[in-house]
């Protein structure tokens, strides 16, 4: 289940033929999920509720092919790894992956490992992953570490182009946002043909917000069920963070790609999201439209790259499509997510479909006609 299944729509720019990340073609998602146990917290034994997301930039070698990027960061509380190069170079070379806060270092050495399969024995590789987590110890075993580097491989293995699983999986396994359970989600838009008709897709591992401040399509929700289905226990705050990939195939230099990551922070905004001091809330945004770049040539290739860029004078609509996107992604996270119990009793309830949509019919922001876009 996602948002615009229940008639609801985000935004006034029109979405991609699968509201995903994976819209941007060569982009894909691949997922390891960990549910085990129930009870009583027993450190190292469980209950477990976590897992591991990657998303592969393209289905090159990214440690070869490199694609432009930038970053931003709303608050600091977290952790993404590798972002001092990223901001150096400009350039995103490896995949991405997301996970759980004490995990991140596990996750990031099976992305190196991974990145020395097939390469010449006598030829090491250098590698400086990025990896973001959350933090998601109120249902998981967080300090069992039982995300290995095989569920890492298996994440990779399975990361493919097409629709992508929300809620309840890989890196978004047991997290919550706003006071309800949440996860992954993703959502794409396409910019109008006169400013290039780009695809950009959004892709978050949503675990932050306070429930009196979550807002969908600008309608104060979270006020309008601060009552409904509260956490099972009282001592849960509302403190969390938010990982935000952004992924695009227009032609962006790496300045450009800052850009559009900062502009992600006003999704997170628009649903209610303030970047709290407690929070981790950091975007990563790559670009595909200049792909052949290669910082390892041959002796004999040319010393320069030929690139393109897109007219700043046509970037508007790109920062909207990812405003909206990661917008509707982080709505999206809590729409497909369901109920869960973890470890000793903590309880996360799926945010209600059915008074969602009374919610937003009484706002005037429900099911609207097809076809009709938002005004």
């Amino acid at each position: 289940m996602r948002t615009r299944d229940l008639g609801i729509e985000i935004g006034q720019l029109p979405v991609g033929r699968l509201n995903a990340i994976t819209d941007v073609a060569g982009v894909a998602v691949g997922h390891a999920t960990l549910i085990d146990g129930d009870g009583p917290l027993v450190v190292g034994h469980g209950p477990v509720r976590t897992g591991v997301t990657v998303v592969l930039p393209h289905g090159g070698d990214v440690g070869s092919e490199p694609v432009f990027a930038g970053t931003h960061t709303l608050n600091g509380n977290g952790e993404l790894t590798g972002l001092e190069w990223v901001r150096e170079a400009g350039m995103l070379t490896t995949p991405i992956g997301l996970t759980n806060t004490h995990s991140v270092g596990v996750v990031r050495d099976a992305l190196v490992a991974a990145s020395h399969r097939g390469a010449p024995a006598d030829r090491p590789r250098w590698s400086l992953p990025v990896v973001g987590e959350t933090w998601d110890g109120y249902l998981n075993d967080i300090d069992g570490h039982h995300v290995t580097a095989e569920h890492v491989l298996a994440a990779l293995v399975g990361a493919a182009g097409g629709p992508v699983a929300e809620g309840c999986v890989g890196a978004g396994t047991g997290t919550k946002a706003f006071g309800f359970k949440a996860g992954i989600g993703t959502s794409s838009r396409v910019v109008p043909t006169e400013h290039g008709g780009f695809t950009l897709g959004a892709l978050v591992q949503a675990n932050h917000g306070a429930r009196r401040r979550l807002l969908v399509d600008g309608v104060p929700v979270g006020r309008e069920l601060a009552e409904v289905l509260p956490p099972e226990r009282p001592d849960v705050p509302d403190d969390g963070s938010i990982i935000v990939v952004v992924a695009t195939d227009a032609p962006l230099l790496p300045h450009q790609c800052r850009r559009l990551a900062q502009r992600a922070s006003l999704g997170i905004a628009r649903s209610g999201g303030g970047g709290e001091n407690s929070s981790g809330d950091m975007v990563i945004a790559f670009a595909t439209g200049n792909r052949g770049l290669r910082p390892e040539q041959a002796s004999d290739a040319p010393p320069t790259s030929e690139v393109t860029m897109l007219s700043d004078q046509h970037i508007d609509a790109l920062f909207w499509a990812a405003i909206e996107a990661t917008e509707e992604a982080i709505v999206n996270s809590l729409v497909a997510a369901r109920t869960m119990t973890g470890r000793d009793g903590y309880t996360f309830h799926a945010l209600p479909h059915e008074r969602l949509v009374e919610v937003m019919n009484r706002y005037g922001r429900g099911p609207r006609p097809s076809g009709q876009r938002p005004g």
